[in-house]
């Protein structure tokens, strides 16, 4: 090794290039990346970093310049390497110097913020690159999440808080001259998601890190997001995310990881009898890298994302000097666009294959990223039977569905196995969660659109379908034709195609009798391979018949698209198939896919969804987080959520309620001046904060929380200002969420909440009895500030249409009480929270099917008080605007956006009349302060730690390894 000395304000500073390693590239820092002669390794070299422990004897370099220490000279002396304050803000202050983003001149806060980031990074690579190192040299088995979001918040404070360097950061930063969480409201939050989707797939990231799971996660890197929210008077404004704007502090770029990514071409037969794919568009895929560190352990897994672009070679020198700019830069924007925008508009054609290439991109880097990676790891005894035995891919929803065709191409076309040996091995790798039941998530792709941007894919998914009309045919029999047509509706993968034609005799052969004809043949002739076998015992509820009536079977519509459907296909193509909460996974075996379930009951499983208790609580709600230690008498609840529970027994205890209440009203001041800084209005601390904040979808029914605060302030208005005092207490009605920007009635209730807050907000004889704010730009850093200052929160969507939500989970970890009805994790909170702890209003999931057919026949009759809610906001009261559109979807029998589908006019009078349980619950500071304890008492059960075991035991088959 070399030594270099150097005047830089850092505790030590090291140069190495290992003798034995002629590949490593740079004369660097003391965090060495070893690159490999193949582009696809990039194995981090950290001999010495092995065996390091502290920085606390080595010698401060800021105060005495003259030696710099090496690597190997440390090792000598057995020194214990670790960070006290003075030796971070010298590193901080060396990031500042000498790996400037910013301009000299002073030392501002963004420059601040960046240099503290980039000094944590430091700390993460030396783990993360031992992480690494000790997956590749033990090869064990490891998971794969794929997912469309991340949606993972700010990284510094979790970064910090999980090495337990918080303290030691926030001493260092004050001798700068900064204070921590100035510093860290610099940092804006990484734009890769959404909603819950994103949020859960951030959390099961953390606990895997925590609980020294072996796995990785694979998204793509949005440059834009999905959209920056702003508020006006005309409701929601959206403008591009600037999060990479200052650049990405945490990010490592991968310059030797990528892959190429083709769409378009054509299938072409080559001299050896194998399929290629030629011609078309290919771009390339290139891996950033952020580090994902775990809370108390070494374990720092990798998020790995993808961004698209084209080389050099792709920019049109010739069209450009000749003027055709547009030309010139053609291929180079249709590479970069991929990876701009979450969820871009699908209206257009356009923007309908921009999502499906996106799709592919991640399916199609990630995979061959992975069989990279199990080649590199099996050395030269490569066996892709152990495939499944090394790896596991989750498949977050129905958007990374690619992934089944896409790793049966690369085993079959660029591996060289048998269609038999891929089908194996891709059904015992691949796993699929659901998280929806609505119609429209269930995502169906057009088969004409696939077949011209993924022609090889489309004659795979062909093959899948073959597999599984042989096992439904070899189920059902063809005893009962009209049955076996049923299922075949049902459970198919293409939709409104013709049948092979082996399948489609079957159904043609209407003079013969079903009982002469032998399943074991069909199957034979289907897919060309299949032994003879007999058909299953008759099905009870089959008919007894001894010859079919001409009938046409499986005729396509022409005036209906073909279509694809991908969770069929995740079905179908994978080994286990998972719902995220209880009653949901009970929809999705019972109804949604009820067929696949008796076909397969064995792979549907339940993993009711978690939270991190580091993020949600640990750090978000610092103040909550010393009571509950100090009354359970250990910090272990933070990795053992279980231990929460022993709260219970101290919920009558008025010193922790009179401490519980201190550190919610502590948090209540904070989100009071947040919302007067965001939004110009000011807000009571000792009013209740009654908040919902998600996703806008009428599902979600944020418009039947508004229509309960309007009909609550039609009351307030037509009474007394004693009368009022005495019968509302005061509250402060929160809002939050983005509508999608294509979702029109979404945008109409984020228009009216608007409206209806002017008018409430400056109404002064109402004052702050009642308040009504919308928050712009819900993100993960809002919701670390607003779920702690929470009293009441609402999860009222239509029973059975959620399929489990995680904010009920952080809410209820935080203290707050919920109202809502039993839908998704609800039901499970109310269970373990107690039912006097939760307050509950609607119809049940199981009454919903009927209440829509009441309504569709004209039985439904509005309550009184819905009636007259309505006419109160036609009155003209909250503006010129006019709401015919937004009133007219709650009326009706049928018909396209009418009939109050989601069922708000039905449980409207539950709704407010359990409001008026809140209230004079409130009313009773004890009794509430009570329900609070007992909602974070009972949220122990909600911890994304529980879920990740469940995953890891039951679908991934992986097991922890602590680094040493």
């Amino acid at each position: 090794m070399s030594n270099t000395t150097s005047s830089v304000n850092t505790v030590f500073y090291i140069t190495a290039r290992p003798k034995s390693n002629p590949h490593f590239n740079s004369t660097s820092s003391r965090f060495i990346t070893f690159t490999s002669p193949n582009h696809h390794t990039n194995k981090p070299w950290n001999s010495w970093r092995s065996r390091r422990k502290s920085f606390s004897s080595v010698k401060n370099v800021a105060t005495d310049q003259q030696s710099v220490a090496t690597a190997a000279e440390l090792e000598e002396q057995g020194v214990i390497l670790r960070r006290d304050s003075k030796s971070i803000a010298s590193n901080i202050k060396y990031h500042a110097e000498f790996s400037p983003s910013f301009s000299p001149e002073i030392f501002d806060l963004p420059k601040a913020y960046t240099a503290t980031a980039q000094s944590v990074r430091d700390e993460l690579i030396a783990n993360w690159n031992a992480t690494y190192d000790c997956y590749e040299k033990t090869n064990m088995k490891q998971a794969y999440y794929l997912s469309m979001e991340f949606l993972q918040g700010r990284a510094l404070l979790n970064a910090i808080g999980n090495l337990e360097l918080s303290g030691e950061y926030a001493e260092a930063l004050s001798k700068l001259g900064h204070n921590l969480e100035d510093v860290a409201r610099q940092e804006p939050d990484a734009a890769l998601g959404n909603g819950g989707l994103g949020r859960l797939a951030s959390c099961f990231l953390d606990s895997l890190a925590t609980l020294n799971y072996p796995a990785w996660g694979y998204g793509l890197r949005y440059k834009y997001g999905l959209f920056k929210q702003n508020i006006t008077t005309d409701g929601q404004e959206e403008v591009a995310e600037g999060w990479l704007e200052m650049g990405h502090p945490w990010e490592i770029i991968r310059n030797d990881v990528w892959y190429d990514v083709k769409f378009y071409g054509k299938i072409a037969m080559g001299s050896d009898g194998k399929k290629n794919w030629v011609g078309g568009e290919t771009i390339k895929a290139f891996a950033y890298d952020v580090p994902i560190p775990g809370y108390k352990t070494k374990t720092t897994i990798n998020l790995r994302l993808w961004s698209t672009r084209v080389t050099s070679e792709g920019f049109d020198l010739d069209a450009f000097n000749s003027g055709d700019h547009v030309k010139a830069f053609e291929a180079q924007a249709n590479a970069e666009k991929i990876c701009y925008v979450l969820y871009p508009g699908d209206e257009s054609m356009e923007g309908k294959t921009l999502r499906l290439k996106q799709q592919y991109t991640l399916c199609s880097a990630s995979l061959q990223d992975i069989v990279a990676c199990f080649e590199r790891r099996s050395g030269n005894s490569v066996n892709w039977e152990e495939f499944p035995e090394k790896v596991a891919v989750q498949m977050n929803d129905t958007h990374p569905t690619l992934c089944i065709p896409e790793l049966l191409r690369i085993l079959i076309d660029v591996k060289g196995l048998s269609w038999e040996e891929a089908w194996k091995i891709t059904q015992r790798t691949v796993a699929y969660t659901n998280h929806t039941v609505l119609p429209e998530a269930l995502e169906k792709w057009s088969l004409d659109l696939m077949q011209k941007l993924l022609p090889r894919h489309v004659e795979i998914i062909e093959l899948v379908e073959t597999e599984l009309l042989s096992t439904i045919v070899s189920e059902y029999g063809v005893e009962d034709l009209e049955l076996l047509e049923k299922k075949i509706q049902a459970l198919r993968i293409l939709d409104n195609v013709e049948l092979p034609a082996t399948i489609k005799e079957v159904f043609t052969k209407s003079e013969v009798s079903a009982a002469d004809t032998d399943v074991g043949e069909i199957l034979v002739k289907l897919d060309g391979k299949s032994d003879k076998v007999e058909p299953k015992d008759k099905k009870k509820d089959s008919k007894d018949k001894s010859s079919t009536k001409k009938k046409t079977f499986f005729k396509p519509d022409p005036k209906q698209p073909k279509l694809v459907r991908m969770a069929n296909l995740s079905i179908a193509g994978g080994h286990a198939v998972n719902g995220v909460a209880a009653i949901h996974s009970e929809i999705v075996k019972e109804e949604v896919f009820n067929d696949f379930y008796k076909m397969w009951p064995d792979k549907f499983q339940n993993k009711t969804n978690g939270v991190t208790p580091r993020r949600w609580i640990r750090f978000c709600n610092p103040d909550l987080s010393n009571i509950i230690t100090n009354w359970t008498g250990t910090e272990s609840w933070v990795l053992d959520t279980e231990k929460l529970a022993e709260l219970r027994k101290f919920a009558d205890n008025e010193d922790l309620q009179a401490e519980w209440r201190a550190a919610k009203k502590s948090n209540k001041i904070k989100a009071a001046s947040y919302i007067k800084e965001k939004t110009g209005y000011a807000v009571s601390p000792d009013a209740m904060f009654d908040v919902q904040v998600k996703r806008i979808h009428e599902y979600k029914r944020q418009l039947l929380n508004i229509l309960g605060i309007v009909y609550r302030y039609k009351k307030m208005k037509e009474m007394s200002a004693k009368e009022r005092k005495e019968k509302f207490v005061p509250r402060v009605c929160i809002f939050g969420g983005k509508a999608f920007a294509t979702y029109v009635q979404a945008k109409r209730i984020v228009k009216f909440i608007v409206d209806v807050g002017a008018t409430i907000n400056h109404d002064s004889e109402i004052g702050d009895l009642l308040k009504v704010i919308f928050v712009p730009d819900y993100n993960v850093s809002v919701a670390e500030m607003l779920i702690p200052a929470t009293e009441l929160s609402q999860h009222i969507s239509t029973a059975g249409m959620e399929a489990s939500g995680t904010s009920n989970m952080k809410f209820s970890m935080n203290g707050c009480v919920l109202i809502g009805t039993l839908d998704g994790a609800n039901v499970e909170i109310r269970e373990e929270v107690g039912d006097d702890n939760f307050f509950l209003f609607g119809a049940e999931a199981h009454e919903i099917a009927k209440l829509r057919k009441q309504r569709a026949a004209g039985k439904f009759v509005p309550d009184p008080r819905f009636q007259e809610v309505k006419a109160y906001i036609r009155s003209g009261v909250f503006g010129s605007n006019n709401y015919d559109e937004l009133m007219g979807s709650l009326e009706g029998n049928e018909g396209y956006g009418r009939a109050d589908y989601f069922l708000v006019g039905k449980d409207f009078p539950s709704y407010i009349e359990c409001q008026d349980k809140v209230d004079e619950a409130y009313k009773d500071q004890k009794k509430w302060t009570r329900m609070s304890i007992m909602n974070t008492a009972g949220s122990y059960k909600f911890s994304s730690d529980r879920t990740i075991r469940e995953y890891a035991k039951d679908i991934w088959n992986i097991e922890p390894v602590e680094l040493p």
